[in-house]
């Protein structure tokens, strides 16, 4: 026998936890990530990742400002919050706690809180120390100049237009705030606190 499934949105399982990460360039966004989905068991979904493929598909050079102009792009051509929405529903075909890195617009947060259990994450340092780690890590968009690794941050800080890169408003509405101007450990300290919380609460 075959049933029709009927055609309803789908819903967020209450045991289920999204996390959204956002934060400025180098600050430990992808830490945080390795600590979520090594100890706590989490999915990771990568909005760089997703671009990247995009990128290819365009034949683009990877690198920052083709990130940002495909994102916008995007965003403009279907909803502000349209990439995380697509990773969303990925994570909600796994059904498993779930971590999207990174959110960087005002829609994604409104969107993804909209789909219930969602938590906003947002990791900060200082500049000099942000920039010494990129380029120990030069991946394919972080080979640049102190200089224009700070003219990049600018240009994602700040946006009246909720499609585009507004990180400032973004880090604005964080449930939890982390500094990542010391130790690794310490981070991973700070986060351990926040999660250890959380599923106290959620028992």
């Amino acid at each position: 026998h075959f049933f029709a499934i009927p055609s309803c949105p789908v819903v967020v399982q209450p045991t289920m936890r999204v996390i959204g990460i956002t934060g400025t360039l180098g600050a430990g966004k992808g830490t945080i990530v390795d600590l979520l989905t090594k100890q706590y068991n989490f999915l990771h979904y990568s909005v760089r990742d997703f671009l990247i493929e995009k990128i290819k598909e365009k034949s683009l050079p990877v690198n920052r400002d083709s990130m940002t102009q495909v994102a916008n792009e995007l965003r403009a051509a279907h909803t502000p919050s349209y990439i995380v929405e697509q990773l969303h529903a990925r994570a909600l075909a796994a059904g498993r706690d779930c971590i999207i890195e990174s959110i960087r617009t005002v829609g994604e947060v409104t969107a993804l809180r909209g789909l219930g259990s969602f938590l906003l994450f947002a990791v900060d340092a200082d500049p000099r120390v942000r920039y010494d780690r990129i380029v120990v890590r030069a991946s394919e968009t972080d080979k640049v100049s102190f200089e224009t690794f700070q003219a990049n941050e600018q240009r994602e800080m700040t946006s009246t237009d909720p499609s585009k890169q507004n990180l400032s408003a973004v880090m604005k509405m964080a449930d939890h705030t982390f500094s990542n101007d010391g130790t690794q450990e310490e981070l991973f300290s700070a986060v351990r606190v926040v999660m250890d919380s959380l599923q106290q609460s959620s028992k």
